[in-house]
């Protein structure tokens, strides 16, 4: 059996990043707009029948999803939850069931996998995408969500229409965690995907997900990287703060940011840095494919 492509090891998958959450709450309209002001191309506004709306801006293998919840307020408890900002990691299954057996089986805490669908709105009409996910239990995860996402419409998902973007965005290259202890996340890790799927690194530790990272740092590590790019912690032991997006040109990342009037981007020959107020509580750092 494969998972995403991948053979399977120790019957769990191997790591593959399928999304990253950007959770805006009520600010969906907001959201949306200062994506666009990005340089993102975002696929229209989906209503998902769990009660929460997204837009996703979508690359080659994986994508952004801007989470949110009506205007009303109601809506997803977890959403509802979670602080704005950089919320969750989905990775890549073709199999939401199977993971849940293996998780379960290696004693990681994990809840019953869950159907949910949105329409989607295409040429030959309405069609609804699909979608089965198991989710890591919210208490064994204190930086965040985890979760594991089974595509079974992925054709309504992976559109081309939807994957050019201004700002030459090609696909997450890298999560970042910050952690007082990256030896806790990382051992989470290490328990669902084997001890030799996490590194030291630099400041923290490292868990390689496909074509992208997960680094786990520590919190000196974060701010000599991101300085006041990242908000602060708010006291929480461990949060998800940047997105590292690979593109097809610095230069053209820095145009659509500054025809965007982003004023406080941080623009550079190695980077360029959108800091976590202008981005939705997430840090966005692009960097040249």
């Amino acid at each position: 059996m494969t998972t995403a492509g991948l053979p399977l090891t120790k019957s769990l998958p191997l790591p593959l990043i399928d999304h990253a959450v950007v959770n805006v709450g009520v600010r969906m309209a907001e959201a949306a707009e200062q994506y666009g002001r990005l340089g993102f191309t975002l696929t229209p506004l989906g209503r998902h029948t769990l009660g929460s709306i997204n837009h996703l801006a979508m690359f080659g293998h994986d994508y952004i999803e801007i989470l949110g919840i009506p205007g009303g307020g109601n809506g997803r408890a977890d959403v509802i939850a979670d602080a704005e900002g950089l919320a969750a990691i989905a990775f890549a299954t073709e199999d939401a069931d199977h993971v849940h057996a293996a998780l379960a089986g290696a004693g990681v805490p994990v809840e019953e996998p869950l159907a949910f669908a949105r329409p989607v709105a295409l040429p030959e009409g309405i069609c609804d995408a699909r979608f089965r996910v198991t989710r890591l239990a919210a208490d064994a995860t204190p930086a965040g969500r985890l979760f594991f996402c089974a595509h079974q419409t992925r054709n309504m998902v992976w559109r081309d229409e939807w994957r050019r973007h201004a700002n030459g965005a090609l696909g997450v290259r890298s999560v970042v965690i910050a952690a007082a202890r990256p030896e806790t996340p990382a051992a989470l890790f290490a328990r669902m995907f084997g001890a030799e799927a996490v590194v030291d690194i630099p400041g923290g530790k490292r868990l390689t997900a496909g074509l992208a990272n997960i680094d786990i740092l520590a919190p000196e590590a974060v701010a000599r990287r991101y300085g006041a790019a990242a908000l602060p912690s708010g006291g929480r032991e461990a949060a998800m703060v940047a997105l590292v997006l690979r593109t097809a040109s610095l230069a053209l990342t820095a145009t659509a940011v500054r025809s965007g009037g982003i004023e406080d981007a941080e623009i550079s020959a190695a980077r360029v840095l959108v800091p976590a107020r202008a981005a939705m509580g997430a840090v966005l750092e692009f960097v040249a494919d």
